[in-house]
């Protein structure tokens, strides 16, 4: 089984959370509580809070009218002595700077397209994307980094370690067609369109996919959760499972695969 790679881990590395409302907000505490020291935390949004988000989102009723990211980070900040800094401006304006991860809340289909043209810019290395999107009772978790012209030699099978794996907006290309809703998530839970619990649900496995990035030990490029069903579905990131996404060779994605697997006249061809 590959795991992903968590070399961006091994130094000082920056967590940014696009998006903070449903999923977003749960999952920002979750992260003050479960990142070490030298990992920093920047949460990125510019809605403000409204009255509509109280039942369903991370804030109270004193937080009414002010901005989504600043108040937060200023929340979280204070409740567990750590930095937490925040932008409200767009992730295609704010400062990403690699390594760590882009973890993304976001609703619709251009907030997702800043994320993916921030994290595939070839000079990014040791960056994932993990993409967190729900209907009413169900999600999923995408993770991904690279575009499909970067994914040659991303699988080491001696070593059990994925390097690089399609951006999720390559994963699911339609995330990158999806309308902003009509309405506030928390309007659409008051009129049963949303369950009450599938954000905090959603945020705990991207904690989860967080926790595993950072320890080395995440095997999943996609997780799919349907709480009416009762299940979790995971997708293994695997040669095989990039190849059906992208229809690259198996062999061009495992790292030596051209002579090690290759076989030419009915004998192995030899290694360098």
């Amino acid at each position: 089984m590959y795991r992903l790679d968590n070399s961006f881990a091994s130094h000082r590395f920056t967590i940014i959370v696009v998006g903070c409302g449903g999923t977003g907000g749960f999952a920002a505490e979750g992260l003050c509580r479960l990142l070490p020291r030298q990992a920093d935390l920047l949460l990125v949004d510019h809605d403000r809070v409204e009255e509509a988000n109280l039942g369903r989102q991370n804030f109270a009723r004193e937080e009414l009218g002010r901005l989504k990211s600043e108040s937060l980070a200023r929340r979280l900040a204070s409740r567990f002595g750590r930095p937490v800094g925040y932008s409200i401006f767009p992730i295609a304006m704010a400062e990403v700077s690699p390594p760590g991860l882009v973890i993304g809340c976001v609703d619709n289909g251009p907030a997702r397209r800043e994320i993916a043209e921030q994290v595939g810019r070839p000079r990014y290395v040791g960056l994932w994307w993990v993409d967190a999107g729900n209907g009413d009772n169900y999600g999923q978790v995408l993770v991904g980094n690279r575009h499909a012209g970067a994914l040659r030699g991303s699988f080491d099978s001696e070593m059990g370690t994925c390097f690089a794996l399609p951006l999720p907006s390559l994963q699911r290309p339609e995330i990158l067609a999806q309308r902003a809703p009509q309405r506030d998530c928390a309007e659409a839970t008051a009129v049963g369109e949303q369950g009450p619990v599938i954000n905090q649900t959603m945020a705990a496995l991207v904690l989860e996919v967080t926790r595993r990035l950072i320890e080395g030990t995440c095997p999943w490029m996609q997780l799919y959760l349907d709480l009416e069903a009762g299940t979790l579905s995971p997708v293994l990131a695997t040669p095989e499972s990039v190849t059906k996404i992208t229809g690259i060779k198996e062999r061009l994605l495992t790292r030596g695969g051209e002579h090690e697997r290759g076989y030419q006249g009915g004998h192995r061809r030899q290694g360098r």
